[in-house]
């Protein structure tokens, strides 16, 4: 078993405090099924910022937390899955702004996303552009001191509640310039755009969205970075997220874990516990197995990219595994529940949903397993 440090142990149970504490109770007072409000978002987003993790990526001496990627590897598992999305969503486009962003634009806008007084996304996937990000298709055009944005993005999580959205788009340039990919900060208040929710089998409280850009304007001086860039800053993001999204399919399989382990103990058929079953033993052994090794692989992940290692292929084998490994895992719950797996009363229906969702975000499994194809053999698949 992993061992971790005074300080980590620390870290994990004041996470625990604090979702127990300032976030459970928010998530109770609203439906399940339905995505919170935005001001329930903001209290939530409050409770995060106060904890110091609304900008775990970024040093201390540009405000924010410092972390390693392993500790705050620890503390998404902690989190309500559906919390640490749009956490990562949020603190991951912080990182993305911070990096080649003027002077002007963080003292503009990290210091309220930082605190969360504001919530931001990254906007890359489009109907026709998802792991491929070199298919992107929204256009930035410049004029003079504005450009426009002509578009459409698709499954980008906050898109609802967010203030601030970082866009990817393909620059058209200057002066004939060849088009390159360009990251493009939109304010929504000063650059209006359609938003819609999309309605999805999981993780229900969130916010899964549709934008639609249509002549939107934005100052030229909010075109962040060198043209081109856009495709590094995602990889070097992605790398962090696919590790920590499987550490949140962790967090459902072991509550699906549990469930399961106090239902064999206490259900008797047959004049014995389920329990004593060698069959139920073996699930059981089954389900810790698969939470086990998820864990271990998405916290070397994270480890890996602590230590400045190409982490391409590890943090895609980390989530593809994590992903799959703790679905069948709840599935193999709900089938030692029997009839009670099957009913709403528990809710391992609506944990078994929530994972499914995970395989989706920041790389498909089949995605992911040519990525680590790639790094195995140094040949790419992908045309």
């Amino acid at each position: 078993m992993l061992r971790l440090t005074e300080d980590q142990q620390a870290l994990v149970d004041s996470t625990r405090r604090m979702v127990a504490q300032d976030i459970a109770p928010v998530l109770a007072t609203h439906p399940i099924d339905r995505p919170l409000p935005k001001q329930a978002m903001q209290t939530i987003f409050a409770v995060l910022a106060n904890f110091g993790i609304a900008a775990p990526r970024l040093p201390e001496e540009a405000g924010g937390a410092g972390l390693s990627m392993v500790d705050y590897g620890l503390i998404v598992e902690q989190l309500p899955p559906v919390v640490a999305l749009s956490l990562l969503s949020h603190e991951g486009t912080v990182a993305r702004l911070h990096a080649g962003a003027s002077p002007e634009i963080r003292d503009t806008y990290l210091t309220d996303l930082i605190a969360g007084r504001k919530i931001c996304c990254t906007a890359n996937t489009e109907p026709s552009a998802g792991s491929d990000s070199r298919a992107v298709r929204t256009r930035v055009v410049r004029n003079g001191d504005h450009a426009s944005i002509h578009g459409s993005k698709i499954w980008i999580t906050n898109a609802s509640i967010a203030d601030v959205f970082n866009v990817s788009c393909i620059d058209d340039g200057l002066s004939g310039d060849k088009p390159q990919p360009r990251r493009v900060l939109v304010d929504r208040a000063q650059s209006p755009f359609d938003v819609r929710e999309i309605p999805v089998m999981g993780l229900q409280q969130g916010h899964l969205g549709e934008l639609h850009f249509e002549d939107c304007r934005v100052p030229a001086t909010h075109l962040i970075g060198e043209a081109g860039d856009a495709a590094k800053y995602l990889t070097l993001g992605w790398n962090v997220n696919r590790p920590l999204i499987g550490l949140m399919t962790v967090h459902l399989a072991r509550r699906a874990f549990d469930l399961a382990t106090e239902h064999a103990r206490d259900r008797r058929q047959f004049g014995r516990t389920l329990g004593a079953t060698q069959l139920v033993q073996q699930d059981l052994a089954d389900i810790e197995t698969a939470i086990v090794t998820s864990r271990l692989l998405c916290l070397n992940a994270l480890d890996a990219v602590d230590h400045g290692e190409r982490a391409n292929g590890t943090s895609a084998m980390a989530k593809r595994y994590a992903t799959q490994a703790c679905e069948r895992a709840i599935l193999t719950a709900m089938q030692i529940l029997g009839g009670m797996g099957i009913s709403k009363e528990l809710g391992i229906d609506r944990l078994w949903a929530d994972a499914r969702m995970f395989q989706v975000p920041d790389g498909t499994n089949g995605i992911l397993a040519l990525i680590h194809g790639r790094e195995i053999t140094g040949t790419s698949a992908f045309a």
